[in-house]
């Protein structure tokens, strides 16, 4: 993930080259790889109106509900949710993940007009790229406001439920239904590993009161402090809007995501820099910001992209001002960003200080928290790449279940999402090491014999 001192996690074209390259290398190591491949990278099959909810959602939530994989990590989010002592931010997070009405803070009341004015926003403040705009389907305004139900309402709700939703784009990883709930499963069990971590190493003392390393110290209390509702609400908040950035096509490819938070050029306060990134980091901001979530849990969900260190900090400020003018408040009185003495937006010191009468403008501080969060969203590291390759392993396997030559539709929808939604990419690769594609293929028979595999159905 890190290259040099930069820690950020790959915006849409990187994740596309990075998928051509394992293309390459899957059409070596498996020559009868076929176009779905490259499909797949391209972002969708045909082009399909994002204006619009996706055609597909409703067909994703039945294969989603059926597998037990989706249903056992949603199950655990509600689980880890109940633990949060702040009741506010309990209630909203198990609303947001277990109700399919729940209303969309940050489109509430949005007229047509009002959407205009803050993709103009965004652009004067150089956080849109204007050369977006011809190249995204419906333009920047369907990338920056996807389709919901009740628009222009006070409760715009989901055009899908979050249990179906993907993980990230079609080829990308956790890229099938429910794969969402899977890739935040595994990101919140991290981070409560690394916060258990940060406190064996660093939070307890010897009996002269000199720190000493303290592993398996469960139960024991630790001289560190690390919010726990911070530890297991970042992550589920940070990727919560890809149930509106990715809606599923009717092909069961998935919408196409705009890079918001940057122009790509001039990002660093004016000089080069890049903090373009998805638009789904940006929205669950945004979300978060208007349902009043605290200062500090925000500041750690903008961090999963990068850390706010080794000279990133800019690319969290400006994530934070994209998602505060789509929620239309102001960052600096919601405590979320300061003005220096330079009058350059910086993040807030710990406590709420300005520390401009410090004369340390230019010092980083930053909050463990942020650090875990972001450390906790690196599994697209392993599930990026094993969905290329699992697609790869699949495609000889699914002529034995009558998927072998039918169109891509048929495909999608008949085998290769149900199979990666009750298996996942990464358990197929995992038995493919071990027992290459006869493994591969008892285990997806498995999925034949409960009945959930229908050759030929679209």
């Amino acid at each position: 993930m890190p290259q040099g001192n930069v820690s950020t996690k790959p915006n849409m074209r990187n994740t596309q080259i990075k998928a051509k390259r394992m293309l390459r290398y899957t059409r070596k190591s498996f020559p009868w790889i076929m176009l779905l491949l490259s499909a797949a990278v391209s972002g969708r099959l045909l082009a399909a109106d994002q204006t619009i909810a996706g055609a597909g959602n409703q067909r994703a939530l039945k294969i989603s509900r059926q597998s037990p994989m989706i249903q056992s990590a949603h199950a655990l989010l509600l689980k880890e949710t109940n633990q949060i002592r702040n009741i506010k931010v309990r209630n909203a997070t198990l609303d947001a993940i277990s109700n399919p009405s729940t209303c969309v803070a940050h489109r509430a009341g949005l007229t047509s007009e009002e959407k205009k004015l803050v993709i103009t926003k965004l652009l004067q403040a150089g956080l849109l790229d204007p050369e977006d705009g011809p190249r995204f389907p419906g333009g920047l305004e369907a990338g920056v406001f996807p389709p919901l139900n009740n628009e222009g309402s006070k409760c715009l709700t989901l055009t899908q439920h979050f249990d179906s939703a993907p993980g990230s784009s079609f080829g990308s990883h956790h890229s099938y239904p429910g794969g969402l709930a899977v890739h935040e499963a595994f990101n919140v069990l991290s981070a409560i590993s690394l916060a258990k971590e940060y406190r064996e190493v660093y939070g307890h003392l010897d009996a002269k009161g000199l720190p000493i390393l303290t592993p398996d110290s469960s139960g024991r209390p630790s001289g560190i402090a690390i919010d726990d509702d911070i530890v297991i609400a970042a992550p589920i908040w940070h990727d919560w809007a890809k149930t509106i950035v990715f809606q599923w096509n009717a092909d069961g490819t998935e919408f196409e995501e705009l890079s918001i938070g940057g122009n790509g050029k001039t990002d660093n306060y004016g000089a080069p820099g890049n903090s373009k990134t998805g638009a789904h980091h940006i929205l669950g901001i945004a979300e978060s910001i208007a349902r009043g979530m605290p200062p500090a849990l925000i500041l750690a969900q903008a961090s999963a992209h990068s850390a706010p260190t080794m000279g990133n900090e800019y690319k969290v400020v400006n994530w934070i001002r994209a998602a505060a003018i789509i929620a239309r408040l102001d960052p600096v009185g919601a405590g979320l960003l300061r003005v220096d003495s330079a009058g350059s937006l910086r993040l807030p010191a710990k406590g709420g200080a300005t520390r401009t009468s410090e004369g340390r403008d230019n010092q980083i501080y930053f909050f463990v928290e942020e650090i875990i969060h972001n450390l906790s969203d690196t599994n697209y590291t392993f599930a990026f790449p094993a969905v290329a390759q699992a697609e790869a392993i699949l495609r000889p396997v699914a002529s034995r279940f009558g998927y072998g030559n039918v169109d891509v539709a048929t495909y999608n929808n008949g085998f290769r999402n149900p199979v990666l939604s009750f298996i996942s990419a990464e358990r197929l690769v995992l038995i493919y090491d071990d027992g290459g594609e006869e493994a591969v293929a008892r285990e997806v028979g498995r999925l034949g014999d409960v009945g959930v595999l229908h050759a030929g159905e679209r």
